[in-house]
């Protein structure tokens, strides 16, 4: 199985630049709920945008992509990050980017597991 994001290549710089394409007027977060405050701030977000532009070899849909999660922040006494951790579901929420035809001659279920290739 062909990942969509291979973490072991992907750079700082080459994932902004595809983030930066497939989502051409930004990609926004919003807290919706904080669960504790300092100095362990807890709280769910959600992260969205249209996927106006194409991601990967994928044609861009024009759909709202979004997913939620829980972010932790530790932060020390003068309020200074320490430490930064995020959870969310990476699997579903790369799935949406593989909506759009393919774009560069890849098989559009080249990224999908077998069993979802079959149907």
């Amino acid at each position: 199985m062909n990942e969509i994001v291979d973490p072991a290549q992907e750079t700082v710089e080459s994932s902004q630049q595809a983030f930066t394409r497939a989502f051409p007027r930004g990609f926004a977060v919003e807290v919706l709920q904080v669960y504790s405050g300092p100095p362990t701030i807890a709280y769910k977000f959600r992260h969205w945008g249209y996927m106006e532009g194409p991601f990967k070899g994928h044609a861009p849909t024009g759909e709202r992509v979004e997913f939620f999660g829980m972010a932790i922040f530790h932060v020390d006494e003068e309020m200074r990050l320490e430490k930064v951790e995020f959870f969310y579901e990476r699997g579903d929420f790369l799935a949406s980017f593989l909506k759009g035809a393919p774009t560069d001659g890849a098989s559009a279920t080249s990224s999908l597991c077998p069993i979802m290739a079959n149907e």
